[in-house]
């Protein structure tokens, strides 16, 4: 692993699809629209794209923690954007910032942790 920066950046787009909302994805009466556990997956994606530039062959990163709050609702056919900024790096644990907005509106923001992993280390641990 290089050295990661505090303030490298990342991102991560999703367009909403049927797939991704909440009266598919968890519970049929629900509204239509996007699923929690979606954008906080689009987060965490945006925190890994944050990384991947410093990452060595055959490493990687996991979350370890998540904090977000889901602020607005987002139909079907809209473009989710989220958005990760490391704040602070001690070894191979980060910290980010995240938000994801859905064009007109931020729709969520928070925290989030990952763990810089050797993905042959961490597979051999779950055998």
């Amino acid at each position: 692993m290089k050295p990661i920066p505090r303030g490298a950046k990342g991102s991560f787009n999703l367009l909403v699809q049927p797939e991704h909302l909440a009266n598919r994805f968890k519970d049929a009466t629900l509204p239509p629209v996007l699923a929690t556990p979606v954008m906080i997956m689009a987060m965490e994606n945006a925190a890994l794209n944050a990384v991947r530039p410093y990452l060595d062959p055959g490493e990687s990163a996991v979350g370890t923690a998540v904090n977000v709050r889901h602020l607005a609702a987002t139909p079907a056919g809209r473009l989710v954007t989220a958005e990760a900024e490391a704040t602070k790096i001690e070894g191979r644990q980060i910290e980010f910032a995240v938000r994801a907005s859905d064009g007109a509106k931020e729709i969520g923001a928070g925290s989030h942790s990952r763990v810089v992993i050797d993905i042959a280390k961490f597979a051999r641990r779950l055998g």
